[in-house]
């Protein structure tokens, strides 16, 4: 099923017309609009507003896991429905066409072009960007992605199926929505970012080792244990310090987001990006990605002849 949906994805892409996430994403901003309203968040109502925070994560996530969880168990249906769950739940095509874009407008010399593709990927600020930032955003962006668009989503689908793929990938979108340090969101959004950091802690570990076995490995473990608890986020920052270390190019640094200027650390090591890194982050990843699907069918193959032994084991009569 894995290797089917993956498939899918990169054969199909992300659907054009009636995106399940789309729709979710809709169904969040009417939770949101009901429970936070239009205003910003005040010192006096954090508590409130995490409390209405986590109770728009859990009306928004619980009700569509529950009933694929049902479904899953369907004959037949089941089946095919765990296979389209993860197929919109991984996003390989998607990123893949997005970065090669960003590349393109910077093999051509468009720069205003590149920044408004990037700015598809990234939520910094890309208006002033030079072809090095954009250069490095979408790498960024690419490594990160390998993570919250693909390994994370094949984690939680080989622990738990299809509600696992989806739940994941709900709470990530989730993230991506509310998960912003703003007045506005700061504690309406906090459930859902702990949500997603813990979803996420395993699978981002487990992708930045597939980063260093996939790319210069001393590098990437290097990188991995001197940067990556640098970054503000406990999960981003192991997977782009080991990408960034096994693709030997130095990615991070300060960027404006929402116009404010935030102060990052560095990762990685080796020189500055170049358009020419975002071919070799999507590599990277196409690398990861197969140790991922190596290991899920050695391990299939692995049940298949256990299981097999155990059947064939001769059956003693009870006396």
């Amino acid at each position: 099923m894995t290797v089917l949906a993956l498939g899918l994805d990169w054969w199909l892409g992300e659907p054009r017309r009636w995106h399940p996430l789309v729709g979710f994403g809709a169904y969040a901003q009417a939770l949101e609009r009901w429970l936070h309203g239009p205003g910003e968040a005040r010192g006096h109502r954090a508590a409130r507003d995490r409390g209405r925070g986590a109770l728009a994560t859990c009306l928004a996530v619980l009700p569509p896991v529950a009933l694929c969880a049902a479904l899953c168990r369907v004959p037949v249906i089941g089946t095919a429905l765990t296979v389209l769950v993860l197929y919109a739940a991984v996003g390989h095509r998607s990123l893949h066409d997005h970065a090669y874009a960003v590349q393109e407008a910077l093999d051509c010399g468009e720069l205003p072009e590149a920044r408004r593709r990037v700015g598809l990927m990234v939520s910094r600020d890309t208006a002033d960007m030079n072809a090095t930032r954009v250069a490095g955003a979408a790498a960024e962006s690419v490594l990160e992605n390998g993570n919250d668009a693909l390994c994370g989503a094949l984690f939680w689908f080989f622990v738990a199926g299809g509600p696992g793929a989806l739940l994941y990938r709900l709470v990530n979108t989730l993230d991506a929505m509310w998960g912003y340090r703003t007045p506005r969101y700061l504690h309406f959004g906090w459930a859902a970012a702990r949500g997603d950091d813990l979803l996420n802690f395993i699978p981002a570990r487990l992708t930045a080792l597939t980063y260093a076995l996939a790319g210069d490995l001393r590098a990437a473990l290097r990188c991995w244990r001197r940067q990556g608890v640098l970054w503000d986020s406990p999960n981003a920052g192991p997977v782009m310090a080991s990408g960034a270390g096994a693709l030997q190019v130095q990615l991070g640094g300060g960027a404006f987001y929402h116009g404010q200027w935030r102060v990052r650390p560095e990762l990685g090591e080796g020189p500055e990006p170049q358009a020419s890194d975002i071919a070799r982050a999507l590599r990277l990843v196409r690398r990861a990605l197969l140790i991922w699907v190596g290991v899920a069918v050695l391990a299939t193959l692995l049940d298949w002849r256990l299981e097999a032994a155990w059947r064939a084991l001769p059956i003693e009569a009870g006396g």
